[in-house]
């Protein structure tokens, strides 16, 4: 069975430095806090599980980038930590929110937002509440 079912999310951005400022605290409030410190990429990895390479998020430069229908979703634990980034979005000037909430999926709570370029993103949950 496989330990996990992605490598890593490369993104395109047109202002890198707006990017950053969104991105930061939302990926740390996801659990990605490795500052990887790439030349030409802002990239935040998950703590390492022994000397595995773990996931990470990454964005770099693009002029010509231009948002579309493509949607991230970042899997949350508990509904508590789709609250919780869902705050911390908010802080960092997300676009479009919508939510959290319960969504008529049973079982399906989550909040969409948009990072400040447009680029769409989900954080959601699927544990069932006792």
């Amino acid at each position: 069975m496989k330990s996990r079912h992605f490598d890593h999310i490369d993104l395109r951005v047109r202002d890198v430095e707006r990017a950053r400022k969104f991105y930061v605290p939302v990926l740390n409030a996801l659990g990605f806090t490795v500052d990887q410190k790439l030349k030409e990429w802002v990239s935040y990895e998950a703590p390492r599980r022994g000397s595995a390479v773990t996931e990470f998020f990454g964005f770099t430069h693009d002029p010509n980038h231009t948002p579309n229908g493509t949607r991230i979703a970042f899997w949350a634990e508990t509904r508590e930590e789709v609250d919780r980034v869902a705050e911390v979005a908010r802080n960092a000037d997300a676009l479009n929110i919508e939510g959290p909430e319960l969504y008529e999926e049973p079982d399906y709570y989550a909040v969409f937002f948009e990072d400040p370029e447009g680029n769409k993103l989900e954080v959601c949950c699927r544990t069932p509440v006792a």
